[in-house]
């Protein structure tokens, strides 16, 4: 019996050095490659996450230097439509005190009339003429409130220009 355990133990000895021989290169070499498969597998996953995370912040400065010029275009078209309004009351104001200054002239012209046809005369011509001018001022103050909307339009319509140049590209694949 003695040798039948000694021979048991031999076959033992046996496997046990084939395992230590054969078996532990073989499982060391398949964790070896299976470790350089995950060091690969999560510098691909990081040069991803690196590259989205770049994107990401690239589209926020974009988005947020639009968004700049959005503002910076609403503060031009407001300065130039606040002032063009002034000079608007200003021209309007002139036109205004200018009708009044004839309106007086007129008055002070009909006090010194002898006759009902000669204030009839007068009224007429101060008529005719304080309408021609109020007709020749409006058209004025509608040309100069036209180019007051262009001008206060247009740097909004640049920025709407910019905007559809802009976003209306499709997206690069």
């Amino acid at each position: 019996m003695a040798t039948a355990t000694e021979a048991k133990v031999a076959d033992v000895k046996k496997l046990v050095n084939e395992a230590v021989t054969e078996t532990a290169p073989k499982a060391r070499k398949t964790f070896e490659a299976s470790a350089a498969e995950a060091q690969v597998t999560v510098e691909k996953t990081m040069d991803q996450a690196t590259k989205t995370t770049e994107g990401l912040f690239k589209a926020a400065e974009e988005a947020a230097e639009f968004s700049r010029g959005n503002l910076e275009a609403m503060a031009k078209a407001t300065q130039v439509y606040v002032a063009g309004v002034q000079d608007l009351s200003k021209q309007t104001f002139a036109m205004v005190q200018g009708l009044a200054d004839h309106t007086v002239a007129g008055a002070k012209a009909l006090t010194t009339v002898k006759s009902l046809k000669e204030a009839a005369e007068i009224q007429t011509s101060y008529t005719r003429a304080a309408l021609e001018k109020s007709f020749a001022e409006t058209a004025k103050l509608q040309e100069a409130a036209l180019k007051l909307a262009e001008a206060s339009f247009a740097p909004l319509s640049a920025r709407m220009t910019l905007a559809v140049e802009k976003f209306g590209k499709p997206l690069a694949a």
